[in-house]
């Protein structure tokens, strides 16, 4: 196990790029063999601005990563949290950091994402996409990547997490994200089976449909069970799903200004959706 760890310790940044976008070119491939809806649409452009906009929040929220690294480094150096409190094994310390920040920095942080209205103002830009597929991963406002690298911080603070073990988290999240958003159709008998523990790609897509009450349902990125034990889990026929969302004009899922402007734009009335507080 410490070799495990070790090799991920000392992973070079272009092993990381090349998982990611192995992970990305996966998806697409799967896209291409096995499509669940064959749209009709500028996909070179469509996938330029969704990977454009996750460069652009690369460099906006670099200050902040940097800080969760210095973060994980301190609270490592000075034992602050639960799992350096407690003696485990290695491999059950590494299974309950992955879960927890699947927990807390994924379905907590987009649970929220979804029921308060100014954290939602931002999350609307990765909702706003009308063709999803892998590259709609990588759609989201600068201000909602923040929110998600603070609520990975309060994890790494209150769970004991070291630093490698978030590496290996943060190696292991692209592979559902682009998976998940896919424009995959997989056997509804398998996908069906595999949601039991995994988010799966079917299960997603209601969580793109683009009214509530399914937009607010399926919360989850790697694991499946926090949308089962909280009640937040919707299966239903995958041939009524509609993408968009209701209070943002269909049209303009690319159009930068537009997307960008959102979370302050007046004309956008986040009123009428239930549930936001």
């Amino acid at each position: 196990m410490s070799d495990f760890l070790e090799f991920f310790e000392n992973l070079p940044e272009w092993q990381a790029l090349a998982w990611l976008l192995s992970c990305i070119f996966l998806s697409m491939l799967l896209e291409a063999l096995l499509p669940l809806v064959r749209f009709d649409f500028n996909k070179l452009k469509h996938d330029a601005f969704n990977y454009g906009l996750f460069v652009m929040n690369l460099v906006i929220v670099s200050p902040l990563a940097i800080a969760l690294g210095v973060l994980a480094i301190w609270a490592e150096s000075n034992q602050v949290g639960l799992l350096y409190w407690i003696a485990l094994p290695v491999w059950l310390e590494l299974l309950i950091a992955i879960l927890m920040l699947d927990l807390i920095a994924q379905y907590g942080v987009h649970y929220y994402l979804h029921h308060v209205r100014c954290m939602w103002r931002l999350h609307m830009v990765h909702h706003s996409d009308t063709h999803v597929d892998a590259s709609t991963a990588t759609r989201q406002h600068f201000g909602d990547t923040a929110f998600r690298l603070i609520a990975s911080m309060l994890a790494i603070v209150v769970v004991g997490i070291p630093p490698v073990y978030y590496i290996v988290y943060r190696l292991i999240t692209p592979f559902f994200g682009y998976l998940t958003h896919a424009n995959v159709r997989l056997p509804v008998a398998l996908d069906r089976a595999i949601c039991y523990v995994f988010v799966t790609p079917d299960m997603h897509k209601f969580h793109h449909h683009y009214r509530a009450p399914w937009t607010d349902s399926n919360f989850g990125n790697i694991f499946s069970f926090w949308d089962r034990m909280f009640g937040t889990l919707v299966y239903e026929d995958r041939r009524d799903i509609r993408y968009g969302l209701d209070v943002m004009e269909d049209g303009r899922e690319l159009d930068f200004v537009y997307q960008m402007l959102s979370p302050v734009d007046a004309g956008i009335d986040t009123s009428v959706r239930p549930g936001l507080s």
